[in-house]
């Protein structure tokens, strides 16, 4: 079963629309029952980090999202969704995150770059893996984020994307999958990563 978690924040429903259209069958819920029976658990967002944790945690999904992960229930993250799997996000304050991963989420300076980092940017390969079979150099995503992931987990970075300073665009750390940019919106791209995605969890 593919739980989407509806925490209250952005893009739930694009996010639904994308794995219904490529044939999976999903539940929207944040019903703790549901999400522990899943086998994929995908949390989307667009938003505030502040405002996502703190949703999180009244719906009591913290634990869950956390109990999770160690059972080896695939998670995904996907722009916020991703951030939040960190441990750590400074945006408009100090706030911790999920920690299933190392790693923390800063602003871009925006004295050199126009922030958000907003439109479309190449995908460069740091490694190989199911969730970039079939990408290219060549490629690009659609980005809209103003914080970026400082990770502290090298080895889990697949793709990543250069705004600056080199953005963890793809990262894999066992069952856990994070997405900087929105698949959804990334066209022929975003497609084939969703795709490389349901041949991985399904």
């Amino acid at each position: 079963m593919i739980v989407i978690v509806d925490y209250g924040v952005g893009n739930i429903r694009n996010v639904e629309r994308a794995f219904t259209k490529m044939g999976m069958e999903v539940i929207v819920t944040r019903d703790i029952e549901l999400i522990d029976q899943a086998t994929v658990i995908i949390l989307p967002g667009v938003g505030a980090f502040r405002d996502a944790i703190q949703n999180l945690r009244k719906y009591d999904l913290v634990d869950c999202l956390k109990r999770n992960a160690v059972k080896g229930t695939w998670i995904v993250g996907i722009c916020l969704g991703m951030q939040l799997l960190y441990d750590k996000s400074y945006e408009d304050g100090d706030y911790e995150g999920l920690g299933l991963l190392r790693g923390e989420i800063v602003k871009f300076d925006d004295s050199e770059l126009k922030v958000p980092h907003m439109g479309w940017n190449q995908l460069v390969k740091q490694q190989e893996d199911e969730i970039g079979k079939d990408l290219s150099e060549n490629d690009y995503v659609y980005f809209v984020h103003s914080y970026y992931l400082v990770n502290e987990d090298i080895d889990s970075v697949i793709f990543t994307s250069s705004y600056g300073v080199d953005v963890p665009a793809i990262i894999r750390k066992n069952n856990i999958i994070g997405m900087q940019f929105h698949p959804v919106k990334s066209g022929a791209v975003g497609s084939i990563i969703l795709r490389n995605l349901k041949e991985l969890i399904v």
